[in-house]
């Protein structure tokens, strides 16, 4: 049976998900990519609930092309982190290889002053 790319992501997702885990002190950072849009949330897994998130959609990152996009919502996710007083998270690829607009946005997450 063939699987999709998406399905192959998910597969790969839910590997992933085993071994990383957000907790109140080190939350999870997730992502998600779209042909468009690149998102991300930070995550409290033990209570499901979701801390700050942004998106491309925000004012002031849909400025320049695709990795210039992911590295300002990485600085926006920082800055609302901060502003509820996190500092350090776990990050969750989402399934996708630590490549290119995902790695862009942690780039920036970290220059915005998140540790990880």
């Amino acid at each position: 049976m063939n699987r999709t790319k998406k399905e192959s992501r998910r597969r790969i997702h839910l590997r992933v998900r085993k071994k990383v885990n957000g907790t109140a002190e080190r939350p999870r950072l997730c992502v998600y990519r779209s042909n468009k849009s690149i998102y991300c949330q930070i995550i409290d897994d033990v209570t499901a609930t979701t801390l700050a998130a942004a998106s491309t959609h925000d004012e002031g990152t849909n400025n320049g092309n695709k990795i210039e996009q992911a590295i300002a919502v990485g600085k926006v996710i920082a800055s609302k982190a901060k502003a509820a007083g996190i500092e350090n998270v776990v990050f969750d690829r989402g399934g996708y290889l630590y490549h290119g607009r995902i790695k862009a946005l942690a780039d920036g997450a970290r220059e915005g002053g998140l540790k990880f």
